[in-house]
């Protein structure tokens, strides 16, 4: 297991790691937190969307900061739904500062609570290519729009962003 890829607590070793996720995972999907509850609220939409397609038992929001539930509270949540592993998943894109430094720092915080309860911290999105295609659809979406052709976007809602200018 490479740390530049994903990093986990030092109590587990590579015997111990699987490579599906099973019932007894929980899986905190951690975005950096907003001052903007519409932003937040987004979050929640997101895991639902992601519990719903995947199937897994326990999913939970976090933010980094700025807005509740933080890691330290959605960690412990799963816990207290059964989790025997945690899996925390930046919701970020790139492996910056929050990844290599405050999220590993969080959870490790965290875990203290709850001894024996291994966790790993996934890489962000990263370089993936199903990106292209979502960066591509939002793209046409909002041309669509302005166009006249589409509605707003859940994202651009109301906000009036959506527009030329």
């Amino acid at each position: 297991m490479s740390r530049t890829l994903c990093l986990g607590n030092e109590k587990v070793g590579l015997s111990q790691i699987s490579n599906g996720v099973g019932d007894k995972d929980g899986i905190i999907i951690v975005d950096h937190g907003s001052r903007r509850k519409e932003s937040n609220l987004m979050l929640n939409e997101f895991v639902a969307m992601f519990r719903d397609k995947t199937g897994y038992n326990i999913v939970e929001p976090a933010h980094m900061e700025l807005a509740e539930p933080s890691i330290k509270d959605s960690f412990g949540k799963c816990v207290q739904r059964g989790a025997s592993r945690v899996i925390v998943s930046p919701f970020f894109l790139f492996p910056g500062r929050h990844w290599h430094q405050d999220i590993p720092s969080l959870t490790a915080e965290a875990a203290k609570e709850h001894p024996g309860i291994p966790y790993i911290i996934t890489a962000p999105l990263g370089l993936h290519e199903l990106l292209v295609n979502v960066v591509d659809d939002r793209i046409k979406h909002c041309l669509s729009h302005v166009a006249g052709d589409a509605d707003e976007c859940a994202v651009c809602a109301g906000t009036g962003k959506c527009r030329l200018y």
